[in-house]
């Protein structure tokens, strides 16, 4: 029987441990919190989004450009296998009207309490405030409670985590010891996050935690329909997190990058221009716009945020700047608010395996690699899917 480390109880080191413990390994789980899956559990505060319905193709389009490295991954562990490993644990699934999955009670907490039960029915050892903090001549050190304490095992698993909420484990401190190895690990960035948006303090009073309904937003990433929130630095939602690699990247290449807002998708440029020139030279904006455009509110504090007199007075620069109105964004937000982290260890030093090219033994799973996906259930099943593919990595290692 070999002995395996995993370090971190999230959810990709949990299902390395079940897939290893199934076959027969003696597995213990080394997690720096009070408890495992904090961050899992965070997620399913609001409605824990499993994993997405829409078709495998398209799925796995979500994670370019790393989708050829993750292929063998998901393959092996697509969306309906993260249903039926839900199921199993006693937690029916269901498809919302955007394709997500979601459990029918809506939370991640029984999910994760069965999981647990059957991790110790197979034998995994769990072991809490064990913070790892580093390698040593034949093992790996921990701080523990006790003290510190070095580790020797037949084979191990970093599941770490990337950078984003922190307070939750995912604190990063192993990218300098991996670096002093020889790994390469590109820097983390934040990912699915909001943006600092230049508000005025007028609108910035007004509007904070506004939200703003029904738009389409673009950027390389394509337009996608939904709602965004006004927030005091600028602005946050599954809409900004859709496009939040786009103007991430757009910043750090150009400098500026703005999100292109349809304020009225269900009504086409001519309509609006033909209604906004209807309307009296005298009026007011906020008329010419509830009038002309059916716009009030948050909508129209944007447009005059963001325009001069001259383009709100003439209608067919207001209607085009309604049709394709450009938020321009600062900043991410700080990686620390972030739902998940980009960067991390590069492909290219780990082997078909999950493997560390670098440290023969040494595997590595989840947020810790350098790959990103939007919101929707596509990161949790790529942590599940790298789990177990490490996990069949470090079986297919032991018995070599």
């Amino acid at each position: 029987m070999a002995r395996v480390v995993i370090v971190g109880g999230g959810p990709s080191g949990l299902m390395a441990a079940e897939v290893l413990a199934s076959a027969g390994h003696a597995v213990t789980v080394y997690e720096a919190m009070p408890t495992v899956g904090r961050k899992f559990l965070l997620a399913g505060k609001s409605g824990l989004n499993i994993t997405h319905s829409e078709d495998h193709t398209r799925f796995l389009s979500r994670f370019q450009p790393s989708g050829d490295r993750l292929w063998p991954a998901v393959e092996a562990f697509p969306a309906a296998a993260v249903r039926a490993f839900a199921l199993a644990l006693g937690t029916e699934t269901f498809i919302g009207s955007s394709g997500r999955v979601f459990p029918t009670v809506m939370k991640a907490s029984p999910l994760l309490r069965a999981w647990l039960r059957r991790l110790e029915g197979q034998g995994v050892e769990i072991l809490t405030r064990h913070r790892w903090t580093g390698f040593v001549d034949g093992g790996l050190r921990f701080d523990t409670p006790q003290g510190t304490k070095v580790v020797e095992a037949d084979a191990s698993l970093l599941a770490l985590g990337g950078a984003s909420w922190p307070r939750l484990g995912s604190d990063a401190a192993w990218v300098p010891w991996l670096r002093e190895r020889g790994v390469d690990v590109a820097d983390l960035r934040p990912a699915n996050c909001g943006f600092d948006v230049a508000w005025s303090d007028l609108f910035r009073e007004r509007f904070s935690g506004v939200p703003v309904k029904s738009v389409t937003a673009a950027t390389d990433a394509g337009p996608i329909h939904g709602d965004f929130v006004v927030t005091q630095n600028g602005i946050e939602g599954s809409l900004v997190y859709a496009h939040a690699a786009s103007l991430r990247d757009r910043l750090e290449t150009e400098g500026v990058a703005s999100l292109l807002l349809d304020l009225m998708p269900g009504r086409t440029l001519a309509r609006l221009t033909q209604d906004l020139s209807k309307q009296g030279g005298k009026a007011s904006l906020a008329t010419r716009l509830r009038k002309g455009a059916g716009i009030d509110g948050v909508k129209a504090a944007l447009l005059r945020e963001f325009s001069s007199e001259t383009e709100r007075r003439d209608p067919q620069k207001l209607s085009r700047m309604i049709k394709a109105f450009a938020l321009p964004v600062v900043r991410p937000r700080p990686i620390a608010e972030a739902i998940s982290s980009a960067g991390g260890i590069g492909w290219g030093a780990i082997d078909d395996g999950y493997m560390l090219r670098a440290l023969p033994g040494v595997f590595v799973a989840g947020e810790m690699i350098d790959w990103e996906a939007p919101t929707g259930g596509y990161l949790l099943t790529a942590c599940f899917a790298t789990g177990r593919a490490s996990a069949d990595g470090i079986a297919r290692w032991l018995a070599r």
